[in-house]
């Protein structure tokens, strides 16, 4: 029924994952993140418990494999779950259950892991990390390369159930989320992602560098800033014609 990505970039240690199903609201069960612990993705007949204490056991440094070993050891539904993670050194696993519906499985490579179930193929995997590790090679930002692959995994037939909904979460280094982007019920859900994270770049992820962090715990106070610094890339726009992709924005600013 889906297939996801989990990451680490190495070079910024931000974590992240990238979802999409013919399921409602894919991204509210799949992913489970937090900054400096690691990446879980928990996915096919889905425990929630697999993400949440998951988490726990990465934060108290038990290794992914282990981890796994440990959950789905005291799991009698095991065999119908899937699940994989990393943790903020990079250290990855993955999991599918033997009962999983086909097509179903996993690849882990270097910092990042993809697996799924209900697929059309072991080509939706194969070239969502393909097309992912080729981003990340350009230097690509990491929602650009969740963007990419799960668009080239939905090309090479994503669920074979047919699209409905997606998922991108990216952490930094806290415990809140530098950008969550959700499309729940949609006709073309990854669009819809890609069409939100263009928004997301005309206000809101500069917003998002001002917010507090554990190291300054204060964030910007002097918000003329940032107004000054969104009021010059909006007149920039403007000026080059370039349309909002916000359904917010009025018309006549469009």
């Amino acid at each position: 029924m889906t297939w996801s990505i989990v990451a680490r970039d190495p070079e910024t240690d931000h974590l992240g994952s990238a979802v999409a199903s013919r399921f409602f609201s894919v991204g509210s069960a799949v992913p489970h993140i937090r900054g400096r612990v690691g990446a879980i993705a928990t996915q096919a007949f889905v425990s929630p418990l697999y993400g949440t204490d998951g988490l726990k056991l990465l934060d108290e440094g038990m290794a992914p494999a282990k981890i796994i070993e440990t959950l789905t050891a005291r799991d009698d539904g095991h065999r119908q779950r899937q699940m994989h993670l990393i943790d903020a050194d990079g250290r990855n696993a993955a999991y599918t259950g033997e009962n999983c519906i086909d097509w179903a499985g996993h690849l882990v490579d270097d910092n990042v892991s993809v697996a799924g179930n209900m697929l059309a193929g072991p080509e939706v995997i194969a070239e969502t990390l393909r097309v992912y590790k080729e981003r990340a090679a350009a230097g690509a930002p990491l929602a650009e390369r969740f963007l990419d692959a799960m668009d080239a995994g939905e090309k090479a037939g994503g669920d074979k159930r047919g699209k409905q909904s997606a998922a991108i979460v990216i952490y930094r280094d806290q415990d809140y989320p530098w950008l969550r982007l959700h499309a729940d019920d949609h006709a073309d859900p990854l669009a819809e992602l890609r069409r939100l994270y263009t928004v997301a770049q005309e206000r809101y992820l500069h917003v998002a560098e001002t917010m507090p962090t554990r190291e300054n715990p204060h964030g910007m106070i002097d918000r003329r800033v940032i107004d000054e610094k969104i009021a010059a890339l909006e007149a920039e726009r403007l000026a080059e014609g370039r349309p909002s992709a916000s359904f917010a924005t009025p018309l006549k600013s469009r």
